[in-house]
């Protein structure tokens, strides 16, 4: 059975904003990131039928985000949804995903399992190339680093909504990768 995006020739943008905004229904979830509320990414335009109140929006703080996005989803039953417009930027924030989120679990004796959907891109290289700052591809050297956080490297429109629904209703920590230059297509 084909999914609704690959049946409808739904854009991969598409599918993404409607990927959030189910997210973004869910009663339990909050945003956090760069470009959540005041834009000026191209990540930006995937939170729009996500409600205000849902998001906040952090300053260029990347370790400090993680460690927020962590204590936040350890203080409650809460999805949070962590967002880094580039993979770059979430480089900074690796002491906290590899050293505390991968392995909170195991620390403590699987009593802690918080509920992390972390967001980012690689970013596009056309109508404008970022450089090589703002569009690095770190899939595999992020995946090598991680045993417990789920990696996802989102490459095509089909299924993006099935896996953040996946990723919400199992729990754990995900790191979904998406790709900025389809934002485009």
């Amino acid at each position: 059975m084909k999914s609704k995006a690959m049946q409808s020739n739904m854009t991969y943008k598409q599918s993404i904003i409607d990927a959030i905004a189910w997210l973004g229904e869910q009663p339990d979830t909050l945003f956090i990131g760069q470009t959540v509320v005041h834009g000026g990414s191209f990540f930006s335009s995937s939170l729009e039928r996500v409600p205000m109140e849902k998001r906040i929006e952090l300053p260029v703080m990347e370790e400090m985000q993680m460690g927020a996005s962590l204590g936040l989803a350890l203080e409650g039953d809460i999805c949070i949804v962590s967002i880094y417009p580039r993979i770059d930027f979430l480089l900074l924030a690796m002491s906290q995903l590899v050293n505390h989120i991968d392995k909170i679990g195991v620390m403590s004796d699987g009593k802690m399992r918080p509920r992390i959907i972390i967001r980012t891109a690689v970013g596009p290289k056309k109508p404008l190339d970022g450089g090589p700052q703002h569009t690095g591809n770190y899939v595999a050297a992020i995946k090598a680093m991680l045993t417990t956080v789920n990696v996802y490297h989102l490459q095509t429109a089909d299924i993006a909504v099935e896996m953040y629904q996946h990723a919400y209703r199992s729990g754990g920590a995900w790191l979904f990768v998406e790709d900025g230059q389809k934002y485009q297509e």
